[in-house]
């Protein structure tokens, strides 16, 4: 079975011009042309593809997504390679993975904090912190009028 550029960009939900910007930018050596021109994707290309999208999506740049698929158009003999990239990839995705996780318990926390029976005091509590805190030091920003 052989797929469109319409069709890969409907499967994997890129714009046609994210597709034709990848072949420009070389992450996509291994696809065909018909006899019309137009490129034309194989099964074994989409599934090629997926991973070129999975790199991108987590943060991999082009430049490093590009010499992934270049070690891979190289053949077995650049295995290594790939296992090295790969890795460093997985290193920064697990940081970003940490990073996400020490938001969501902010977000958690806030949003706990929102739905207490007590919120309002606890908001009014923290502004009022808050504008002490500006105020020992000498940190209140005020209009011409002398307004907080």
């Amino acid at each position: 079975m052989t797929y469109s550029i319409k069709d890969i960009s409907q499967i994997l939900g890129l714009s046609i011009y994210t597709i034709r910007f990848y072949d420009k930018e070389g992450l996509l050596p291994f696809v065909s042309r018909n006899k019309s021109g137009n490129r034309e994707f194989t099964e074994s290309d989409l599934n090629l593809f997926k991973v070129i999208c999975c790199l991108k999506n987590s943060g991999m740049q082009i430049k490093d997504i590009k010499r992934y698929i270049d070690f891979c158009m190289e053949g077995a003999n650049t295995i290594d390679a790939r296992k090295k990239l790969l890795f460093e990839h997985r290193k920064e995705i697990l940081q970003q993975i940490e990073e996400l996780n020490k938001s969501l318990e902010i977000v958690d926390f806030k949003i706990e904090m929102y739905e207490a029976p007590n919120a309002i005091e606890i908001i009014n509590e923290q502004r009022r912190h808050a504008y002490e805190e500006k105020r020992e030091n000498k940190l209140l920003q005020t209009d011409e009028a002398g307004n907080i």
